[in-house]
């Protein structure tokens, strides 16, 4: 038997942002019987460069303005791209205006079971390689949330039988009220400080986990320093995750070469390291905490090694573009902070010509200076950024150049590098300063790379297993209880 659904039938619906959750939330509450109104604050020329266009039905659209006043509306949809700070969301609150989402109506309606993975950095790939594990296993399953194609559209695909894998951002976080059976929580670091204190912040991860029943599962990394303190909150059967050291109780963890997972006092190795073909320590640490989250769904030892060792990692996430000038091209568009630009340098032994800008996000920058003298031959700045961030590595790095766009920043680095460089854009910005989101920035890169003289596409025949690791690959320790 489906969840009830919220009766709209009648009710005027303001629905803010025609992103794709707005889109999603708007076609629902049309579908439900409301009359549904639109409100964007970008301009048709923004709308149009990313698609968006509303569903068929909506009685009137209003863009390039602010949101809409939500006075003589009977409720307000909110995509998680409008801040619950914001001065049309507060309105709606002191007017008693119920407000609704996507990820808080699909987790009251969807039938199935729900795994949510959120995190500061990992989720994306994390959620990826469980939705393949279960491909592999042949479960009937659905991947979706902040990867994927609209939820609420998907609700028919899914029965009670079906395992739903979300990817949850921190700012869909903002307007849920319950939470997934399974959650998992990657990490917890600095990040969209330019949005939220860094207390605000901790705490929509943690409420993730403060509205699990006692019959939920919660998975945390504890190899974090934030995650960990979490643990008190977990309200049902906890399993640890770690790249350090090998947890008490259930859990994931990387034991000299091998990925082993402990399930109710049962231990088994699941996977060896040199099946696993996603570059740096920390896609080692997604892998861990896929095996724990799939071993938490069900997930057979079996197909969870099928799935590492098929699985190629997501775009726009250290993927290869190919070579050209010499050098190798990596599109880390996803580093939208300084803490993922490191990773993303860690990942590569060979000289880098890295590509720093966009629009940055009031982030500590010391431990990208740090990186950056240690693995960099050159660094291009571009963007709204590029000068903070050229300030910010001072003379770390012997040569760096500074120019206005991403186009400028292909050619330079062009010129810069030496035959067997890596050149990483893994920009450290958000992309919002030249492009509607990180995927469009990433695209734009391989396209301009592309067209690089002596362009070719290549693609790694073994894992890079020994690069990926580092200087404390195979040390394994018991710790946190």
């Amino acid at each position: 038997m489906r969840p009830e659904a919220p009766d709209v039938r009648g009710q005027r619906a303001l629905v803010y942002s025609l992103g794709m959750e707005g889109r999603d939330l708007a076609a629902w509450l049309l579908a439900a019987g409301a009359e549904v109104v639109m409100s964007d604050t970008r301009s048709e020329r923004q709308l149009a460069a990313t698609g968006a266009a509303a569903p068929p039905g909506v009685t009137r659209t209003v863009v390039g303005q602010p949101l809409l006043d939500p006075a003589g509306f009977d409720l307000v949809a909110v995509s998680q791209s409008v801040l619950r700070s914001d001065r049309a969301v507060r309105r709606a609150r002191e007017l008693g205006i119920p407000l609704l989402s996507q990820m808080q109506l699909f987790l009251q309606l969807c039938p199935g079971r729900v795994v949510g993975i959120t995190g500061s950095s990992g989720k994306s790939t994390t959620t990826a390689l469980v939705g393949e594990m279960a491909r592999v296993a042949g479960i009937d399953h659905v991947v979706g949330g902040n990867i994927g194609a609209a939820l609420l559209g998907r609700l028919t695909e899914i029965g009670p039988a079906t395992t739903v894998i979300l990817e949850i951002s921190h700012t869909q976080l903002q307007y849920t009220d319950r939470s997934p059976a399974i959650a998992a929580i990657t990490n917890v670091t600095p990040n969209h400080l330019d949005q939220f204190t860094w207390d605000e912040y901790v705490g929509l991860k943690r409420a993730i986990l403060l509205r699990q029943r006692l019959e939920d599962v919660a998975v945390l990394n504890v190899a974090d320093a934030t995650s960990r303190t979490l643990v008190p909150d977990v309200r049902g059967r906890l399993l640890r995750a770690s790249l350090e050291c090998a947890p008490a109780g259930d859990g994931a963890w990387l034991s000299g070469n091998a990925v082993r997972l402990r399930l109710h006092g049962h231990e088994r190795e699941v996977v060896d390291r040199a099946d696993i073909h996603l570059r740096g320590r920390h896609n080692l640490a997604n892998v861990v905490m896929a095996c724990a989250v799939a071993g938490a769904a069900g997930i057979g030892d079996a197909a969870m090694a099928r799935g590492v060792r098929g699985f190629r990692g997501v775009p726009h996430r250290l993927e290869v573009v190919g070579s050209a000038v010499g050098a190798t091209w990596i599109n880390d568009s996803i580093a939208t902070s300084p803490e993922r630009t490191v990773a993303g340098l860690n990942a590569f032994a060979e000289p880098v010509v890295l590509l720093l800008g966009g629009r940055e996000k009031n982030l500590p920058l010391e431990g990208l200076r740090e990186a950056v003298r240690q693995r960099c031959r050159a660094v291009v700045c571009f963007g709204e950024a590029a000068e903070l961030f050229r300030t910010a590595i001072g003379g770390a790095v012997g040569v760096t150049r500074t120019v206005g766009s991403l186009t400028d920043a292909v050619a330079t680095a062009a010129t810069l590098v030496q035959p067997g460089d890596v050149v990483l854009m893994a920009p450290a910005g958000t992309s919002f300063d030249a492009y509607p989101h990180f995927e469009a920035r990433g695209e734009a890169f391989r396209t301009l790379v592309r067209a690089l003289p002596g362009f070719r596409e290549e693609v790694a025949s073994e894992p890079p297993h020994a690069r990926a690791l580092g200087p404390r690959a195979g040390r394994t320790t018991h710790c946190w209880r």
